[in-house]
């Protein structure tokens, strides 16, 4: 599968798995899972086609680790990120003393005034890296990096949970438990 055509199933299964699985016929289970076979043949009727190879693939491949198969590998879902209703059974973790959130120049002063909300998604998320925070910031412009109390925000009480893909997620984070980072 050539490079072009992984990014782009990529991001189609993204928009299935996390946000409209019914644009080709599939439900999510209340765990966000879906049978591989009935994803396989959904994209096929709906133009899409895609083999359990390529599949294997996108999933192995994925820089961000996005989809994880279940241990039998009968089932595949978006590791994080759904707008959908779904319970990824996360259990809570103690968060490292500082996480990290990446955001455009742009967006910066109504961060600052409301905090980080979980927008359209079920959480706000958050990386233990700089680095990809960055890169996260990137996508919509000049990136700024916001380090997070995680550690006293969960002294406080906040739960935080990490994915499959180490993406810490939690609920909104307010603007007195952010730090803009330097350059």
């Amino acid at each position: 599968m050539d490079e072009k055509r992984t990014v782009k199933t990529s991001k189609f299964l993204s928009l299935v798995l996390r946000h409209r699985p019914e644009r080709i016929g599939l439900a999510l289970d209340e765990a966000g899972w879906v049978d591989v076979g009935a994803l396989l043949a959904a994209c096929s009727a709906h133009g899409r086609s895609l083999t359990r190879a390529e599949l294997d693939h996108v999933v192995a491949t994925n820089d961000k680790r996005r989809f994880a198969y279940s241990e039998d590998g009968r089932r595949i879902r978006a590791s994080q990120g759904h707008t959908l209703p779904v319970d990824l059974g996360l259990a809570p973790a103690a968060p490292p003393e500082v996480l990290f959130h990446g955001t455009a120049a742009a967006t910066l002063p109504l961060v600052l005034r409301d905090g980080l909300l979980p927008m359209a998604r079920q959480d706000v998320h958050l990386s233990a890296d700089r680095g990809t925070a960055v890169r996260v910031g990137s996508r919509h412009g000049r990136p700024v990096v916001l380090a997070v109390d995680a550690a006293g925000l969960a002294a406080g009480g906040q739960v935080f949970r990490v994915s499959d893909n180490g993406v810490w997620l939690t609920g909104p984070v307010a603007p007195r438990w952010l730090r803009v980072q330097p350059g």
